[in-house]
């Protein structure tokens, strides 16, 4: 029998749901990619001298080129992030040491970061 079997299967989970999320992440960033090219193929088939090269870019938004690729990214961040923390979390669930609970300050420091950088991306393509 696993000692504290109970912690390492929620260790577990919690790795494989952030799993999910990542997967989920990189899937939403070849969409947003794939739409890109779609928009831009279109554009392309439809020019008849009414869309300018120079235009073609602005079709698929602002940072539309970027957003897919940095989707993708982030997904794959997420899941070494996630894999790291997994590894961590066993090894102190391993040792025989009593260890308190981690400090959250990194963990609302990126929140806080990635809900401004939401923000400001919202507002930019709102006010366009």
């Amino acid at each position: 029998m696993i000692r504290d079997y109970a912690n390492h299967a929620a260790n577990e989970r919690t790795f494989l749901a952030w799993v999910r999320t990542g997967i989920a992440i990189i899937a939403l960033g070849f969409v947003i990619e794939k739409f890109n090219l779609f928009l831009l193929t279109i554009a392309k088939t439809l020019d008849l001298d009414v869309i300018h090269p120079s235009q073609m870019q602005k079709l698929s938004g602002p940072l539309g080129r970027y957003s897919g690729l940095g989707l993708t990214l982030g997904g794959v961040a997420l899941i070494l992030v996630a894999a790291w923390r997994f590894l961590h979390t066993q090894r102190l669930l391993d040792a025989e040491e009593y260890h308190p609970a981690g400090a959250t300050g990194p963990e609302f420091l990126l929140l806080t970061a990635m809900l401004l950088f939401f923000a400001g991306f919202s507002a930019y393509i709102a006010l366009g």
